[in-house]
């Protein structure tokens, strides 16, 4: 059953309408959540800017006193939080309290650091403007809007949530309209600790209400979600200059080198593609192995993929596809590989049986092939030899996305690493850099811009102020129209002086 917006909000009798979240298991409803109306985001963004300015004004410690008590509640309920992830995405139960355990791992560091990367601090004001003392902060831009994903419902949203309220800004989130319990959870436990001012709001519904968002005056949009909906939510922000932070899909490539840990890069290559049902946009999609260890390689993966079944129960190896449309995609890019000329070593077209789709592992399969190109966001990878690592490097560079990659290699893994034009690689392993709170996240191309988590995270939801302060006068002033006639002269030649040789 596809959920589908309506062309209203409110029924005819003026109730407000309400859509289900459905468990894509059994296709059962979780829960009713309201369809939030423009004016009711509007209103939400309004009721968010004065709960920023006494946010704001806690400083450092206090909301950091504020988040930690937040991060309790979380840990109080987490089991409560990890049967609502299970339910409206359908992921094994400890997918979701791995979930839940990075949200907060990371609320835990930006709560912690903010202080330290955003405070005032001394800047030099070099040899030129000695007679000025200089200082650098950085400020909350004051509402930020949060459009979430489903795949990741608490961890993906929460590297723009935390951040941002660690820096000192309201929150008004979107999740999913898969996910909508995820996000209204987060949220009401948040008051549970916050109770004083809405800081931080759920808005729910549909992509009207997404639009919504972008158009009611917050300071900031943080979208995670599909690249052909970024584009809309850049377009519907840009008649208002409201700045965006933009992260999107991803065709991560695996580079296994001729001295690799094959048992490792095996097992890293099939976590990387399969886990969370291959719905993770910085998941293994293709594979360039070395052509010397390839048979081996491959025989591991193959051994090891036969082994994993989907299904419902809590201790499945992976859930569902939770977007009944996405099925649909892989089908087309699986068959598509087969019919260009690709081989299935595990599986094929009869693997896909909504809403459960068992591993596929496909080889030989055109790099122009949509499976090459394309995102498939399902348990699917796809193998294919190369000569040498660099080779591989070169192919997996020549994706119009770049978010993530992970090299294995024992000898060349940095010097690879550096070659890929992407945001983030784990050398070694798969997917570690999301799990570490201090390494920014984000892409180029067409996985987006901007970063969450970090110290650039921090900072991309706060605006830098630069404030100088003169402390005597300069003997040479040419900030006057009273200035000497050799004021100018005298500049350059101090200047020449001190930089020109």
């Amino acid at each position: 059953m596809t959920q589908t917006a309506s062309d209203s909000a409110l029924s005819a009798d003026g109730e407000q309408r309400r859509f289900a979240s459905l468990d894509p298991r059994t296709g059962e409803v979780v829960a009713h959540h309201p369809i939030h109306t423009a004016a009711e985001v509007e209103d939400a963004v309004s009721s968010a800017r004065e709960a920023a300015a006494w946010w704001a004004g806690l400083g450092f410690e206090g909301r950091k006193t504020k988040l930690d008590a937040w991060r309790r509640v979380l840990s109080q309920r987490a089991d409560e939080f990890i049967g609502l992830i299970s339910s409206e995405t359908g992921k094994p139960a400890d997918d979701s309290r791995v979930e839940v355990a990075l949200v907060m791992d990371h609320l835990h560091w930006a709560s912690k650091h903010a202080g330290r990367v955003l405070g005032k601090r001394r800047v030099s004001p070099g040899m030129l403007m000695f007679n000025h003392s200089a200082t650098l902060e950085y400020r909350p831009l004051g509402v930020i809007g949060v459009i979430g994903p489903w795949n990741y419902p608490a961890h993906t949203p929460m590297g723009s949530i935390s951040y941002a309220l660690a820096a000192g800004n309201a929150v008004v989130f979107k999740p999913s309209e898969f996910t909508p319990g995820v996000g209204t959870f987060l949220s009401s436990t948040f008051t549970e600790a916050v109770p004083e001012y809405p800081v931080f709001q759920v808005v729910t519904g549909f992509g009207e209400t997404g639009a919504a968002l972008c158009a009611s005056g917050a300071d900031k949009i943080a979208f995670t979600g599909s690249t052909r909906t970024g584009k809309k939510v850049m377009a519907a922000c840009a008649s208002t200059l409201t700045p965006v932070l933009v992260e999107c899909g991803g065709k991560d490539a695996l580079i296994v080198d001729s001295d690799a840990d094959l048992t490792a890069a095996a097992e890293a290559a099939i976590w990387g593609a399969v886990s969370n049902a291959g719905q993770t946009c910085a998941g293994v999609e293709r594979v360039y192995v070395a052509e010397d260890v390839a048979d081996e390689f491959t025989e591991i993966v193959v051994k090891r993929a036969r082994k994993l079944k989907p299904g419902g129960e809590p201790n499945a190896n992976l859930g569902p596809i939770t977007m009944p449309s996405q099925v649909e995609i892989i089908r087309e890019h699986v068959q598509d590989a087969l019919d260009r000329g690709g081989k299935a070593l595990v599986g094929g077209p009869e693997s896909i049986r909504p809403p459960y789709v068992e591993p596929v592992v496909l080889t030989d399969v055109p790099e122009d092939s949509l499976a090459i190109t394309e995102e498939t966001f399902g348990p699917t990878v796809v193998i294919n030899r190369v000569p040498n690592a660099l080779e591989g490097v070169r192919l997996a560079n020549q994706s119009k996305y770049g978010l993530g990659a992970a090299v294995f290699s024992k000898s060349r893994g940095e010097e690879l690493a550096r070659e890929l034009r992407v945001g983030m690689v784990s050398v070694n392993s798969v997917l570690t850099y999301a799990a570490i709170p201090g390494l920014p996240f984000g892409g180029v191309g067409d996985s987006g811009f901007g970063r969450i988590h970090g110290e650039d995270g921090l900072r991309e939801f706060t605006y830098a102020k630069a404030v100088t302060k003169q402390k005597f006068a300069s003997l040479i002033n040419m900030a006057t129209f009273d200035r000497s006639s050799m004021a100018g002269k005298q500049m350059l030649r101090l200047a020449r002086m001190l930089f020109g040789r």
